[in-house]
C-alpha cells in the first residue's frame, strides 16, 4: 500500500466539529437545563468553541 498524498480523506473528526452539538449531550455535558443547551445552541449553531465558552458560564 502506498502513502498516497494526493488523495485527502476528511478525518471524521473535523466532519463531527463541523456540525452542532445535539441539545441533551451539551446539556449533560455541562450540567444544565435542556432550555439552556437548546438556546446555546440555536444562538452559536456550529461553532462549539463560542458554545463551550457559553455553556460554562452557565454552569459556573
Amino acid at each position: 500500500m502506498t502513502n498516497d498524498k494526493t488523495k485527502k480523506i476528511q478525518p471524521a473528526k473535523e466532519a463531527v466539529t463541523e456540525a452542532p452539538y445535539e441539545v441533551i449531550y451539551f446539556a449533560k455535558k455541562h450540567r444544565i437545563s435542556n432550555e439552556d443547551a437548546r438556546d446555546i445552541i440555536e444562538k452559536h449553531g456550529a461553532n462549539r468553541k463560542e458554545a463551550d465558552k457559553a455553556g460554562r458560564r452557565i454552569s459556573v
